[in-house]
């Protein structure tokens, strides 16, 4: 079973950018290039919410609808690392960001098609 691990979280000003990392374990052989990858964030007393995804050869970046303009996801398969950058950042964007992994292409959303998460990186944006 593939493991990740989320990186790069921490307190931020309003404004600023930040850049989260998802290492991922590949120990049981499938590539991580094989995966679909996503990215998402549960807020203080909300539910968890999609963020972006791409696909295995990182060709095809999707999102949220209202976060294509500050959120850019990718990924570098030789390293078996997923990325989320995070520009111009809001104090609504205060969560705990997870990465999570699928084995088959999609644009769904949904978070039960996801297999394998990691347990997830805090985000605290001050106004």
């Amino acid at each position: 079973q593939m493991q990740l691990v989320e990186s790069g979280g921490g307190l931020v000003q309003a404004g600023g950018s930040l850049t989260l990392s998802c290492a991922a374990n590949t120990a049981s052989g499938r590539a991580f290039s094989t995966y679909t990858m996503g990215w998402f964030r549960r807020a203080p007393g909300k539910e968890r919410e999609f963020v972006a995804g791409i696909s295995g050869n990182g060709r095809n970046p999707y999102y949220r609808d209202n976060m294509k303009d500050r959120f850019t996801i990718s990924r570098d398969n030789a390293k078996n690392t997923l990325y989320l950058r995070i520009d111009s950042l809001k104090p609504e964007d205060t969560a705990v960001y997870y990465c999570g992994a699928k084995n088959f292409w999609g644009r769904n959303s949904d978070s039960t098609e996801y297999l394998v998460w990691g347990q997830g990186t805090q985000v605290t944006v001050s106004s």
